[in-house]
């Protein structure tokens, strides 16, 4: 190729085009480099044809990644445009379901989980000289791990191997804190945006969508791009416009990830002379993509997310609020190449109400893929990684326990054979287990056609019914079908598909197999302990036994999206049930009541009622109850929080004494107060509560305690009276004011002498005073007091000079009974 500046005399300039020179030199100097350049600056292209064009590349290649197939495709198109050649030749693109890369190919466009999965099999990058991470600012999980993997093959392996970041709305510095490198800037070219505002939808946002539309057909010209957070709300909108009717010269597209890729390029595509074009599409036209001639954004203000899902499916898309950052690059889309109007489907207050930013993939999704992707890599500990963001610890611990469940690790962490041959499979670890774990060639070409169709949403049809989605992906015609029926037959080994599927998923996924509920048709429970439900007009919902290979979040629980039918005997021959015994402890009347269950997981077959539980089943019954109720199931309260108070007190005035807290202990229960094995036939009484307490403390600890944050007060008249700890303010005692004649100075604790508060009552035991200075006390307000205390009760002692007079209990020898 030609080392000609990129500034090619035939290509249209771009924003990013003036900051290519700082990039040339940035990337000469250092091996990382960070580019913030907003959507239309041309970064995606021109960044990557500047590198070749002007020899940074050497001979060798660079690797641009996309986290969207789309956005890849696109991406090979436009600079396999702008030199005159076709994709496949000096560009090319390597997606699940497209590979057009040549002996010639010096710029590859892949996506993220394919890059994992080359640099697993050659950390070195064999032939690579840059690896560049588009649309950083998505946060995919893949994406976050290539580039954890990539630092560390640069940092062992190959030190010159450049690594460049760029995204729409990077946080720069915080990437620079976490990677290093130089952080280059680019401006875009925006026009004013006109934001106008139509409310929240009451209940569906399709209809109110297509009002939107409408309203801004009539007061706008151009084409319009419509965000709604997934496939089957753009379905159903694209139907009320149809339905309703449009202007002749109007054309409507959907856009979103599943579509096949001719009529995700016609969506793309800029609108026919003279007619004006509607796209119904997802988050995916937030930055990715560009669509020319659009002037309008009507946006709902949702996205669809994976999060973490403990049934074991590799994922829940639950619908959620889009993020401010979101937004915000969707009304910019209006201003692209002119002034624009931003319809909001929502109340401006609301507006101040969006979390700033995306939340990255890493800290809410199922985290076992990336558990058996560091295995394979050779890594346990991740904290030895360079991550944006970490990943949860205790995610990544679910993760392990997830693979060690499916057999793909051993109990040291290393990968199994099993765990290997799953790892090999470009897949999350729950569906390559349906491949692995077939029991006979067909079962493993039957696991890799239902793992085709979980890896690849809109396979198949919409059906609930998982055979016939299997029926009718085996025929559908569509270029994504054929190309995913050669994969699954690469991963299932080239046999014929034979078997049950539902047996087939019971096997791999006990945790989802569900039973329907006694509330009626199209409500099940799973194994795992699941709420799931069907539309009653499915024709599955009447089903006893499911088994749930996919469901999608919702205001009612988990929608299940694709089910398989199995039968009752199936399900006990591979998973025979369990007998356990089951207690309630009923703080109301301080009893229990105990049962004996049959179930698989959560599901119970049968029980049948016990005279009394056993001591493990009265233990975990009185745990259950002190995790939800709190000590005031036993009664127990105001001895934990007066512990808990003395220490927090203790503390404060430098004891090193344990950090308790009433829930604190209440968690840790079964450790000091209902250790295992203990017979249990009522709850502890708080007199046994206190005794383990400060058993549990210990004697040092138990002495310090009671030294510094003392539970009684001696006072003048002898009586003990107790110390009442309060968070921040001064320990409070209450007496009678008889009680404290003769006290010349006011009363402190511990070891520092920290001053009490005094609430001083009359001889009935009401609040008559509150002091921190008893002897300005004595002087003042004492005297008005008395005056009105010697007219109510005549019969007791109102010493003209409290500070000297003798204390006593103050109470007549009537009230006490002599």
């Amino acid at each position: 190729p030609s080392k000609a500046s990129s500034a090619h005399p035939l290509r249209a300039p771009f924003p990013i085009d003036a900051v290519l020179p700082e990039v040339s030199q940035a990337f000469a100097d250092d091996s990382r480099l960070i580019v913030a350049a907003p959507p239309g600056a041309g970064k995606t292209t021109r960044l990557p044809l500047h590198l070749l064009e002007t020899g940074a590349l050497r001979d060798d290649k660079l690797l641009l990644l996309e986290p969207r197939r789309l956005a890849a495709r696109g991406a090979a198109a436009r600079m396999a445009s702008e030199l005159g050649e076709a994709v496949g030749e000096t560009v090319g693109l390597s997606t699940r379901l497209e590979r057009k890369v040549s002996a010639r190919t010096r710029i590859e466009v892949i996506t993220d989980g394919l890059f994992v999965r080359r640099l697993l099999s050659d950390p070195e990058l064999t032939g690579v000289s840059c690896v560049v991470f588009d649309e950083v600012h998505e946060r995919a999980l893949n994406v976050d791990l290539g580039l954890a993997l990539s630092l560390e093959a640069q940092d062992a392996l190959r030190e010159d191997l450049r690594i460049v970041l760029m995204s729409a709305t990077l946080q720069t510095e915080k990437i620079r804190g976490r990677i290093g490198g130089e952080v280059i800037t680019s401006q875009g070219r925006a026009h004013p945006v006109e934001t106008r505002y139509l409310g929240r939808p009451e209940r569906f946002v399709e209809p109110h969508m297509a009002r939107a539309i409408r309203t801004a057909l009539a007061a706008t010209s151009g084409s319009i791009l419509a965000f709604l957070p997934g496939a089957r709300e753009i379905r159903r909108t694209r139907d009320l416009l149809n339905d309703q009717g449009l202007p002749d010269d109007t054309d409507v597209f959907m856009l979103y990830g599943a579509l096949p890729p001719k009529e995700q390029d016609l969506a793309v595509q800029p609108a026919a002379d003279s007619r004006r074009k509607i796209v119904l599409s997802t988050d995916i036209a937030e930055s990715a993509i560009t669509i020319e001639g659009v002037s309008t954004v009507i946006d709902a203000g949702l996205v669809r997310v994976p999060v973490y899902d403990p049934s074991g499916r590799a994922q829940r898309l639950v619908t959620e609020r889009a993020s401010l950052a979101s937004v915000d690059q969707r009304r910019g889309r209006a201003g692209r190449t002119g002034p624009g109007v931003c319809y909001r489907l929502w109340d401006e207050a609301e507006t101040r109400g969006l979390v700033p930013d995306i939340t990255p993939e890493i800290l809410r999704a199922d985290l076992s893929g990336l558990v058996l992707s560091l295995a394979e890599w050779g890594e346990r500990d991740p904290g030895n990684l360079t991550w944006l963001d970490p990943p949860p610890p205790g995610r990544m611990k679910a993760g392990l326990a997830r693979l060690a469940a499916l057999g793909a690790i051993d109990d040291s962490g290393a990968l199994t054979d099993k765990g290997r041959a799953m790892a090999a499979l470009p897949m999350a670890p729950h569906i390559a287990a349906l491949i692995v774990s077939g029991q006979t060639p067909g079962e493993r070409a039957l696991g890799a056609e239902i793992a085709a169709l979980l890896s690849e949403r809109g396979l198949g049809g919409d059906a609930t019914d998982l055979t016939d989605r299997l029926q009718r992906f085996r025929s559908e015609a569509s270029v994504r079908a054929k190309v995913m029926r050669r994969q699954a037959a690469r991963w299932g080994g080239g046999s014929k598909p034979a078997g049950d599927p539902g047996q087939l998923l019971a096997r791999a996924w006990p945790d989802a197999i569900a039973r329907r509920r006694d509330q009626g048709a199209g409500q099940f429970l799973t194994a795992g302990g699941e709420a799931v439900h069907l539309p009653e007009d499915d024709p599955l919902a009447r089903a006893d036994w499911l088994v749930v290979a996919d469901a999608m979040g919702g205001q009612r629980g988990a929608r299940a999206s694709l089910v398989a039918k199995v039968n009752e005997a199936d399900v006990l021959a591979h998973h025979p049930p369990q007998t356990e015994e089951v207690a309630r402890y009923d703080s109301a009347t301080g009893k229990f009541s105990a049962r004996r269950i049959r179930k698989i997981g959560a599901i119970i077959l049968s029980e049948s009622p016990l005279p009394k539980p056993s001591g493990a089943a009265a233990r975990a019954a009185l745990l259950s109850a002190l995790e939800e109720e709190g000590w005031e199931a036993i009664g127990a309260q105001d001895v934990v929080d007066t512990l808990a108070a003395r220490l927090s007190f203790a503390n404060r005035q430098g004891a090193e004494l344990p950090r308790w807290t009433a829930k604190d202990l209440a968690t840790s229960a079964g450790d000091w107060l209902l250790p295992e094995g203990g017979q249990i036939t009522a709850p502890p009484k708080p007199s046994e509560v206190r005794a383990a307490l400060l058993a549990h403390l210990g004697w040092n600890d138990s002495e310090a305690l009671k030294a510094t944050a003392p539970e009684t007060l001696t006072l003048p008249s002898g009586r003990a009276a107790s110390i009442v700890y309060r968070d921040e303010k001064a320990p409070l005692v209450t007496a009678r004011v008889q009680e404290v004649y003769g006290l010349q100075s006011h009363p402190a604790i511990g070891p520092v002498r920290v001053p009490v508060t005094l609430s001083l009552t009359s001889p009935a035991g009401r609040p008559v005073a509150l002091t921190a200075d008893l002897p300005g006390f004595w002087t003042g307000g004492y005297i008005d007091m008395a005056k009105d205390m010697r007219a109510r009760y005549p019969k007791h002692d109102w010493p003209t000079d409290p500070a000297t007079a003798k204390p006593h209990e103050g109470r007549t020898k009537a009230r006490l009974g002599r």
